[in-house]
């Protein structure tokens, strides 16, 4: 009597049978790989538990609540309050992910799908030398290039249009939120297309050729299929691009102004996390003033690490309905 089909299977020997996970070259990859993991999560423990112990200080001497919600920032009486370089560092990265998103899609849409061969090549060079220059020359050409531009047209334009609202009120200096976050939408749009470019790329072409059979045009059929299966790398690539924002030093501190102040309009000058941090730590004598910086950095990492898990929450809400292959 024949055995049935599932007894048959289990009977056959297994071709990876005498080379499972007892083997000693795949335990000692598989201690390799989990070692490798592992030191992440230790390096950002070392980090955390280093700032946490040079804030110290500062949280007891000023209160936390004080330290992150005060505006007060005096090195000589000992005066620390964090929130005006907080609010510099999420508006100028909230001006450069709104800028920088719909241009880098728009960019990957021109090289995957709609742009001649002819140009994808050229384009496609730029945005990688675009990506190479150093953040110190993108901060020379703001403050030499960018900023007369926006105090002399850019600026004035907008507050022509748009001077009824709050955002664009206020002398047209050149300096401030505004050029900050343009500098950042530049940096950062190299790595948001570069990423977009690749999940696109990664879109069935039968998705786009049953849109084309049933009648759609060209742009209907990324609207239909493209854009809804690649949603959650976009969102992704835009999280690289906020993290890089969030995290730039050199080019900020050029074209932001650098005064610790909450201002609503963009026009206005300000500060920045990691700014202030570069500008003030080689000269910082005080150990409170040293705490103090330090707390700011504990702060910078605290809000990456909360964008993180957002960014995370995020992408699986805009996941859901999207099929496996684009998640």
């Amino acid at each position: 009597m024949p055995l049935p089909s599932d007894s048959v299977a289990a009977a056959r020997p297994s071709p990876l049978a005498g080379a499972g996970p007892s083997r000693f070259g795949d335990r000692a990859w598989g201690a390799g790989i989990s070692l490798f993991g592992g030191c992440i999560l230790v390096t950002a423990g070392l980090i955390l538990s280093e700032l946490g112990g040079q804030s110290l200080l500062a949280f007891r001497k000023l209160g936390v609540l004080h330290f992150l919600f005060g505006s007060d920032w005096d090195p000589v009486q000992d005066k620390f309050g964090a929130f005006p370089f907080i609010y510099g560092t999420l508006v100028t990265s909230a001006i450069a992910i709104l800028l920088a998103v719909p241009v880098s899609v728009g960019l990957a849409l021109f090289l995957s799908e709609m742009g001649p061969k002819a140009l994808r090549r050229p384009v496609a060079f730029g945005i990688e030398v675009l990506a190479a220059i150093p953040s110190v020359i993108f901060g020379l050409w703001g403050l030499f290039i960018l900023v007369p531009w926006l105090r002399s047209f850019i600026e004035p334009g907008l507050q022509a249009v748009l001077g009824f609202l709050p955002f664009f009120q206020g002398p047209p200096i050149g300096l401030g939120y505004l050029a900050a976050g343009l500098i950042l939408a530049i940096m950062i749009l190299p790595t948001v297309a570069s990423v977009t470019i690749e999940v696109l790329k990664t879109v069935p072409l039968p998705l786009k050729e049953g849109a084309l059979a049933l009648g759609a045009t060209r742009w209907e059929a990324i609207c239909m299929t493209v854009l809804p299966y690649a949603r959650p790398g976009i969102v992704g690539a835009a999280l690289l691009g906020l993290g890089r924002a969030l995290g730039e030093t050199m080019a900020v501190t050029m074209v932001i102004g650098n005064a610790p102040e909450v201002h609503a309009s963009l026009f206005a000058p300000g500060y920045s996390l990691p700014a202030v941090i570069a500008n003030e730590f080689a000269e910082a004598t005080g150990a409170v003033h040293v705490s103090a910086l330090a707390s700011l950095g504990l702060v910078l990492f605290g809000i990456t690490v909360i964008l993180n898990a957002l960014a995370q929450v995020l992408i699986r809400a805009v996941s859901q309905g999207v099929p496996r292959g684009a998640a």
